[in-house]
């Protein structure tokens, strides 16, 4: 008997003709009963899944992440009890997938935008995943915010085309944004490709260690091949050949077992709001300034496998701010806040509420739940001893709750519910100068000719508010963009502050509540 695989359909029938459909002689009509081309012609329909919103251009690979047992010099237990960071030397499997954020699925590598950096770590406690991007930072502190601005980056509704003065419309509303401004418009906004850039949490997540104490952590990876960016002109002349050389890149490199690497590193703050600094420590639009809050390596992460189908992993692979395991926890960052609900809601509309149970996504160490059924579910999770009884509690062999630990984490938490708008402010105009005269000049020309095309897109109001925001980061830094794209610098000078936004430079003080009277405690910001 032969061993040669032979076709099938997905019923597992053996196709003994795939050339012709059935029909009435050979050039009558077809019949309904063509199982196997109705078969095949409608899951061909249905071959694509709602592509990403945002991060829909992207590929990924397989590797590992290697715990040091150190947190710089200290072990790592004196700080979080997250077994995937004190085992050392043990190899947590992975998968990364890398993603830029605006453009369509097939749009282009070159593309000026920042690189997703989303990491899913298999740990013996189940799934971590820590979705980041490549600049440490990002262009708005509430999550509210986030349909705006992505509805004002996409693609005009009318004209189908993306525009600078919509991209710049939504920025000058929203000084925050400047610092990410500064960094994009710069060749940081284009990695030379997915090995040589930076990646980060952006958010701000807290460690927790056997006692119950946590600090404030954030978490990046730093390539050992080195930091690598194009300008505009090297990325037009990239992608005049090649609109998916990253993605290639990353696929030649791994095949030829040049395996990229990245160090995994924190910066650690202790838990409370720090008065002393002129940002809030969970305002995602800050660095932390490395001096003060050094990077301390973690361990390391190697990339070393393909997937074997970049469909059924890259595509189908579903990341989410809110997997975390045991001895990592949620910061109030507003923007990790909403993040967490928003990815995991995104995954069960775009492949499906059984998203968990496709290989990808699964957790190594096996699920034991009592969720059944939904789309597309394909097994039942383990249910324990007795599968008559899919509910807790029971006297039936029913899954039971995992112990408690003897020091848990609990913070205290009160204050007055409302709407609130951030009150250190200095920084939004101050790391975004700092970030501007710390470029080489190379950068810096760089980053003037972009903006200086950009600004001669935009109507006069919104390129002599956006030069109004450059001066204020920097003098140097207005002067140049004026100049270049011949906006009057001293009109723009001029202008008043935003309606509703401190002056660039002052602190504005939290508004402190005095009355008893809860009516009366109203926390609208002025």
């Amino acid at each position: 008997m032969s061993n040669e695989k032979v076709l099938t359909t997905r019923q597992g029938h053996p196709v003994q003709d795939n050339q012709s459909m059935r029909t009435v002689g050979e050039r009558g009509p077809a019949t309904l009963e063509n199982y196997p081309f109705i078969e095949k012609i409608t899951h061909f329909d249905r071959e694509r899944i709602p592509e990403r919103v945002v991060h829909a251009r992207g590929t990924a690979a397989h590797g590992y992440f290697e715990a040091y047992g150190k947190i710089g010099n200290e072990p790592a237990e004196k700080y979080t009890r997250a077994k995937v960071l004190t085992n050392a030397g043990v190899k947590t499997p992975v998968f990364l997938r890398f993603s830029t954020v605006i453009g369509a699925k097939e749009s282009p590598e070159t593309a000026r935008d920042p690189r997703g950096f989303a990491i899913k770590f298999y740990t013996e406690d189940g799934n971590w995943d820590l979705v980041g991007n490549n600049l440490k930072i990002f262009f708005i502190r509430d999550a509210i915010k986030f349909p705006d601005m992505i509805h004002a980056f996409k693609p005009d509704p009318l004209s189908n085309r993306q525009e600078p003065w919509r991209f710049f419309d939504f920025v000058a509303h929203h000084p925050e944004s400047l610092h990410m401004v500064t960094w994009v418009k710069s060749p940081w906004g284009i990695p030379a490709d997915y090995r040589h850039m930076q990646g980060s949490s952006v958010n701000t997540y807290k460690l927790v260690n056997d006692q119950g104490e946590a600090v404030l952590v954030k978490f990046s990876f730093e390539p050992k091949q080195g930091v690598k960016n194009l300008t505009s002109a090297q990325a037009a002349e990239i992608q005049g050949r090649d609109v998916g050389h990253a993605t290639r890149d990353l696929y030649d490199a791994i095949e030829r077992g040049d395996h990229p690497e990245w160090e995994m590193c924190v910066q650690i703050m202790s838990d409370d709001d720090h008065p002393e600094l002129d940002f809030d420590p969970l305002d995602d639009t800050k660095r932390w300034p490395e001096d003060k809050f050094p990077l301390l390596p973690v361990g390391r992460l190697v990339l070393n496998q393909n997937p074997k189908n970049v469909f059924a992993e890259t595509e189908q692979s579903a990341f989410g701010t809110g997997v975390l395991v045991d001895g990592i926890d949620f910061s109030d960052d507003k923007m990790l806040q909403g993040r967490t609900l928003s990815y995991s809601d995104t995954q069960r509309y775009r492949v499906g509420p059984n998203y968990l149970q496709l290989p990808v996504n699964a957790p190594k160490n096996g699920a034991q739940t009592n969720q059944r059924d939904g789309q597309m579910a394909y097994y039942v999770d383990n249910a324990g001893e007795n599968p008559h009884v899919n509910y807790e509690p029971s006297m039936m062999g029913g899954l039971k709750e995992a112990p408690k630990k003897q020091h848990d984490y609990h913070p205290w938490v009160e204050g007055h519910l409302g709407r609130y708008q951030a009150s250190r402010t200095q920084d939004d105009y101050k790391q975004a100068g700092e970030r501007y005269r710390s470029f080489e000049d190379w950068e810096r020309d760089d980053l003037i000719a972009n903006l200086v095309a950009d600004m001669k897109a935009c109507p006069k109001p919104i390129a002599l508010r956006m030069v109004w925001h450059f001066w204020h980061c920097d003098p140097d830094y207005g002067t140049r963009v004026a100049e270049g794209a011949g906006i009057d610098l001293e009109e723009a000078k001029k202008l008043p502050p935003l309606e509703g936004k401190p002056a660039p430079g002052a602190r504005r003080e939290a508004q402190v509540y005095t009355s008893n009277e809860p009516e009366e405690a109203t926390p609208a910001m002025k």
